[in-house]
């Protein structure tokens, strides 16, 4: 992935010294963990955004896809697959509405719900979603930028973070 020419120096470990240097000392360690998670999920996305580019997808409409490979039938309530990707429905719809234009999936009647829609995936959906699983495990998700301990410990981290900011209510602290 072509990249901006390095720095000679951290620039968040400068922020760093600069807060403390203030008098911001008991802030500085947030400020650097806050803007340091930050920075990282900017490489990530762009990592990700290089891959599924050439697919045609974004992250958003390549993790409902996914998600409705992961489903029993290849399909959910639309309400549904909102809370499981934990977004508006209205991005649901959005990414729908544009997954549903490229014929990667469709909408159909609830069978026994005349309220609710379905959002059921196609078969070139399923195959798109699964080629650009693969792409991604290969040149994303199986290289992180951490291994072994450290990527436990980082899971297990974050999810103690979201646990606490009402992401999920998950008890278990395993972090998988």
């Amino acid at each position: 992935m072509p990249s901006a020419p390095k720095l000679p120096l951290d620039p968040i470990a400068e922020a760093h010294r600069q807060w403390v240097r203030h008098g911001w000392s008991d802030a500085a360690d947030g400020m650097a963990a806050v803007t340091s998670i930050m920075r990282v999920q900017q490489i990530m996305m762009a990592r990700v955004d290089e891959v599924l580019k050439p697919t045609g997808l974004t992250f958003a409409r390549y993790e409902l896809l996914t998600l409705l490979t992961f489903t029993r039938t290849g399909a959910l309530p639309m309400a549904k697959a909102s809370a499981r990707l934990q977004v508006h429905p209205t991005s649901v719809t959005n990414a729908v509405d544009r997954l549903e234009k490229a014929g990667l999936v469709t909408r159909v009647p609830h069978p026994t719900d005349r309220r609710t829609t379905l959002v059921e995936i196609t078969d070139s959906g399923r195959r798109l979603a699964v080629s650009a699983t693969e792409q991604l495990n290969d040149r994303v998700f199986g290289a992180p930028g951490v291994e072994g301990r450290e990527l436990d410990s980082l899971v297990t981290i974050l999810a103690g973070v979201r646990r606490r900011a009402g992401d999920f209510d998950d008890e278990d602290d395993s972090g998988w």
